[in-house]
C-alpha cells in the first residue's frame, strides 16, 4: 500500500491545497480583526476582554444597548457631545416628540447611513426600530444567538474537515498525536458556540467564550503551518533503485 504525505505529493495537488489554506489562514485573521472591532469595543475599549464578551452576550444591564453600541463598537461615528445627547434622550425615556424634533435628523446625519441599507441591523430611520435599542441591554437576542450558532457549526466545521484533512497526511506525528490535533477545532468550537449561550444566561461563563475561539484558532494554526511547511520546506525522499534479483 503506497503511503501518502505532505512531502511526495505532486505539484498540483501541493498547489491546491496551498492556496486552499492560505485563504483560510487569512480568513481567520479577518475573523480576528472583525472579532476586535465588533465584541473587542463593546466596553469601549479596543483589545477583548471578558468585559467585552459579557456585555456583548449577557448585555450591560445598567443601560440600554443603544448607549452600549454609541460607546462601544459606534464610537467613532458621532463626537462626544452628540452621544452625550443622544444618551440623555434614552434615559428620559426617549421620548417621541424629541425625536421628530430634533433626534430624527440627529440619527439621519450619524447612523442611517448604515442603518438603513445594511441588512440585520436595526433601521434607524424608524423611531420604533430606535426605541427597541433604547431598552435596557440584555446583550444578544435568542434569535440572533440561534441564526449565527447554526452559521458558525456549519461553515466553520467544513473549514475545519479541510484542513485537517490536508493535515491527516503530514508525517512525524503519531496517529493518537494526529487524531487529537485533527478534534480539538472541532471540540473548541463546541465549546466556543455553547459559550455564547452560557455567558447568555450566565455571566461568568464568559472566559469560555475567549477560550473556545482561542484554543480552535491555535489548533488550526498549527495544522496549517505544518502541513505548509512539510509541502514546502522538507525535500522529498529520494526513491529506492528497484532491487535486482542475481540468479
Amino acid at each position: 500500500m503506497i503511503e501518502i504525505s505532505l512531502q511526495k505529493l505532486k505539484l498540483p495537488h501541493k498547489t491546491l491545497f496551498t492556496g486552499y489554506l492560505l485563504v483560510i489562514g487569512l480568513g481567520l485573521l479577518m475573523a480576528g480583526a472583525q472579532i476586535m472591532l465588533t465584541h473587542g469595543m463593546a466596553d469601549g475599549k479596543l483589545g477583548l476582554s471578558v468585559d467585552d464578551i459579557v456585555y456583548s452576550y449577557y448585555g450591560n444591564r445598567s443601560g440600554s444597548k443603544l448607549e452600549s453600541m454609541i460607546n462601544g463598537s459606534m464610537k467613532s461615528h458621532a463626537p462626544a457631545e452628540v452621544r452625550l445627547d443622544i444618551i440623555k434622550w434614552v434615559r428620559n425615556g426617549s421620548p417621541e416628540d424629541k425625536w421628530n424634533n430634533h433626534f430624527k435628523g440627529v440619527f439621519a446625519q450619524h447612523c442611517t447611513m448604515c442603518h438603513s441599507t445594511i441588512p440585520g441591523i436595526p433601521d434607524f430611520t424608524s423611531y420604533q426600530a430606535v426605541k427597541q435599542e433604547a431598552k435596557i441591554d440584555e446583550g444578544a437576542s435568542i434569535t440572533s444567538l440561534t441564526r449565527v450558532s447554526h452559521i458558525h457549526l456549519f461553515g466553520i466545521a467544513f473549514i475545519f474537515f479541510f484542513v485537517g484533512w490536508i493535515f491527516s497526511y503530514a508525517s512525524g506525528f503519531s496517529n493518537r498525536l494526529k487524531a487529537f490535533l485533527i478534534f480539538m477545532p472541532f471540540a473548541f468550537l463546541i465549546l466556543d458556540v455553547a459559550s455564547w449561550w452560557l455567558t447568555k444566561l450566565n455571566p461568568n461563563f464568559a472566559w469560555l467564550v475567549i477560550i473556545g475561539g482561542f484554543g480552535y484558532s491555535l489548533a488550526s494554526a498549527v495544522m496549517i503551518l505544518t502541513s505548509l511547511y512539510q509541502m514546502w520546506f522538507i525535500k522529498k525522499p529520494a526513491s529506492r533503485p528497484a532491487s535486482s534479483n542475481i540468479h
